[in-house]
């Protein structure tokens, strides 16, 4: 298992995967390929898992949040059912976090569903806090925030 940072030559495994993790988690509010391409590029961030095969069973998006002062956001955070229990989803969040804090920022926040306590779970084991509503997602229900300055 590898994960790497995506590059604008992985846009198609990059946005099939998104598309996949819109459908794992009944997400209405899609990234386009354009957005998609938009996170591929400094200071965002994309990152794929890839299996011994070169498949991409997983993937996190970094992207800046202008309206917050030194703040990030991880989204598309999504590991395949097969390929859960691997370590990957922290695999995953560690290279955005390392990307985040190499470039400055200072807090990583996420929105999550209340439907997705698996996930509610590991985010509050990496150091994430429940906060105030930070963006306008009408499908979440949790807004969470960590500081970067804490060690994963």
């Amino acid at each position: 298992m590898t994960i790497e940072r995506a590059t604008a030559a992985d846009h198609a495994d990059a946005f099939a995967i998104a598309q996949e993790y819109f459908e794992a988690i009944d997400v209405v509010v899609r990234d386009d390929p354009d957005d998609l391409r938009e996170y591929l590029e400094e200071p965002a961030g994309m990152w794929l898992a890839r299996d011994e095969r070169g498949e991409v069973v997983g993937c996190i998006v970094l992207r800046p949040l202008p309206a917050l002062e030194g703040a990030c956001e991880i989204k598309r955070m999504y590991v395949r059912d097969g390929f859960r229990g691997r370590g990957l989803a922290r695999g995953l969040l560690d290279a955005a976090h390392a990307h985040a804090r190499a470039r400055g920022f200072r807090w990583a926040y996420l929105d999550t569903k209340d439907d997705l306590p698996v996930a509610i779970g590991f985010y509050e084991r990496r150091g994430y806090e429940r906060c105030q509503r930070y963006n306008d997602n009408p499908q979440a229900t949790i807004f969470m925030r960590r500081s970067l300055a804490v060690p994963d």
